[in-house]
């Protein structure tokens, strides 16, 4: 196929636009990039006839291989064919109201919305609640909240960045910013580069100290950590219910986005807000007024899933943090560094100096190891390199593998070391 573009076309800009070279280098070269997976075994793929133990997966806890939450799509199908096409402005099937009043419970939350990913979740909510006000945007939040901000600029809202985990920053920002404007405070909960979670309490602190509200999306945390308690099983916490409640907060000046497309392995999204918010958008989020609803098989995996985490969670947490901890250990004890700072299964290694995220990803193909490439512009170019995922559903040998490649990865200069 021919994919050049047409000379008169228009189009010559996007090629001539040379952010794109280095990922278009590894799209059309490199084997862990745009690969067609033909088959999975556990957490074993198959791309061609070439079989790797597979840590680029985001199902923290397995939920995709779990039978009992396989098990449950075919009787919703049955019930409700394989997508009802109706917006949820105009039909809910039972599943929605069922999933909002378990997921409401879990996260202790005034209430929760759910709409189909997290991505129209940014697009669509963040301008309607930022209007003609201010967004201060942390400096590394997910590129979809960044999205998000620039869609509410669009409709007149100002978009102020403030320094990374950086609370004091931010309150300068807010204290010089008009009274009398909506102001939301928009950042990530477990960050999906780094696996770290920031101070909430603090946050949540300076934005109700300004009247701002703050919107966080913890698509990598929900599932993993939780409430603390006494009877924890690992330091995620308890039931796997999010930042807000991980961090000892509470609901106040404070909207939380999540997904399921992560822990539970299943299309859909939320945010936990108060029920007056949740009436308001039914009438003004695209998504609810206009969008098909997530697939059938989604609606019953994340029910399912919720039934499970209830039953299991908390062990399926307990092993997931031994086997991130048997990589997280090794990395340290080697030196390598990684800004991954607690014990979160999202590990980031980034690359020496002068080293090529392709060689490297060639290295680890050929070694059996399918990660997450992390290049420019993804990436700032001084973080380039790959981020491996552990899951509850990765074995014990899949961890070995994984460990003897960075350590040979390491040995070899690849990977950057830690400051003395």
């Amino acid at each position: 196929m021919n994919d050049a573009p047409l000379a008169g076309s228009g189009l010559e800009f996007v090629k001539r636009d040379g952010r794109w070279a280095d990922l278009e280098r590894l799209r059309s070269g490199n084997p862990m990039y745009d690969a067609t997976i033909e088959e999975i075994k556990g957490r074993r793929i198959r791309v061609g006839d070439h079989w790797l133990a597979d840590f680029a997966s985001c199902n923290y806890l397995g939920f995709d291989l779990e039978p009992e939450i396989m098990d449950a799509i075919a009787p919703e199908v049955a019930r409700w064919g394989t997508h009802p096409s109706w917006s949820r402005l105009l039909g809910n099937p039972s599943l929605y109201p069922q999933i909002e009043e378990k997921l409401t419970a879990l996260l202790d939350a005034p209430d929760t919305l759910v709409l189909p990913t997290i991505t129209h979740i940014h697009m669509s909510v963040l301008p309607i609640l930022a209007g003609k006000g201010m967004i201060f945007l942390d400096s590394q939040a997910h590129k979809t909240i960044y999205d998000g901000s620039m869609v509410a600029r669009g409709f007149g809202a100002t978009v102020q960045r403030f320094r990374a985990n950086d609370h004091e920053h931010l309150r300068e920002l807010l204290a010089a910013a008009p009274s009398g404007i909506s102001k939301i405070v928009a950042m990530d909960g477990v960050n999906s580069m780094t696996g770290n979670a920031p101070d909430l309490k603090a946050f949540a602190a300076v934005a109700r100290e300004h009247g701002a509200l703050l919107y966080v999306d913890d698509a990598h945390g929900f599932g993993v950590i939780g409430e603390r308690g006494a009877n924890e099983k690992s330091p995620y916490g308890l039931r796997g219910n999010a930042i807000v409640k991980y961090s000892g907060e509470t609901y106040d000046n404070v909207v939380l986005v999540g997904g399921f497309s992560k822990s539970y392995s299943s299309l859909l999204a939320f945010l936990a807000l108060p029920t007056w918010l949740k009436n308001h958008l039914k009438v003004s989020a695209a998504p609810y007024l206009y969008s098909g609803p997530a697939p059938t098989a989604s609606l019953a995996t994340v029910n399912a899933g919720l039934d499970l985490n209830e039953k299991r969670g908390d062990d399926i947490r307990a092993d997931l943090y031994r086997k991130t901890m048997k990589v997280l250990d090794h990395v340290r004890g080697l030196g390598v560094y990684t800004p991954n700072t607690g014990s979160t299964p999202v590990i980031e290694l980034p690359l020496a100096e002068g080293e090529d995220i392709d060689a490297v990803g060639k290295l680890l193909w050929d070694r059996g190891i399918y990660v997450t490439l992390a290049a420019y512009p993804l990436v700032p170019r001084d973080q380039v390199g790959f981020r491996a995922q552990v899951t509850a559903a990765n074995s014990d040998d899949e961890l070995d593998e994984l460990n003897a490649v960075i350590t040979d990865l390491a040995a070899a200069g690849k990977l950057r070391s830690v400051q003395k």
